[in-house]
């Protein structure tokens, strides 16, 4: 009984987290049990998730197993690529320096500013009135 070695990583990105697992193989990446193409029909979500595999070239390496939740499309894109960018480190240790120049490895803390009573939405106050 053989147990297949795998790298994790979890990536956020506003209130999307994404656990991903990289395996050896032939860069097949799996989200929540369906392929790449199903999950995220946008081709230019699809290349944000591929930038950490493409970016250090190791896209026909690694195979990922990715379980998302949370936010929305676009979220769940930038949490995946963050996470495949921090498994990768733990596979490999050299190629920290090129995910960090292209911000990889940063995490995108931007979120959606709470409301405030009194207000509208978080900033937008009603209109004044003089009398």
């Amino acid at each position: 009984m053989s147990e297949q070695v795998y790298y994790g990583g979890t990536g956020r990105r506003k209130t999307a987290i994404a656990q991903v697992r990289l395996m050896k193989g032939e860069g097949v990446v799996i989200i929540n049990g369906k392929p790449i193409e199903e999950c995220f029909t946008r081709k230019i979500l699809q290349n944000v998730i591929l930038q950490p595999l493409k970016l250090t070239e190791t896209s026909n390496q690694y195979n990922a197993v990715v379980k998302v939740e949370g936010g929305g499309i676009t979220g769940q894109a930038g949490a995946i690529s963050h996470g495949i960018s921090r498994a990768l480190i733990k596979a490999n240790e050299a190629l920290r320096p090129v995910l960090k120049k292209a911000g990889m490895l940063t995490r995108d803390s931007r979120m959606k500013e709470r409301k405030k009573y009194g207000l509208k939405r978080a900033r937008k106050a009603p209109q004044y009135t003089k009398r």
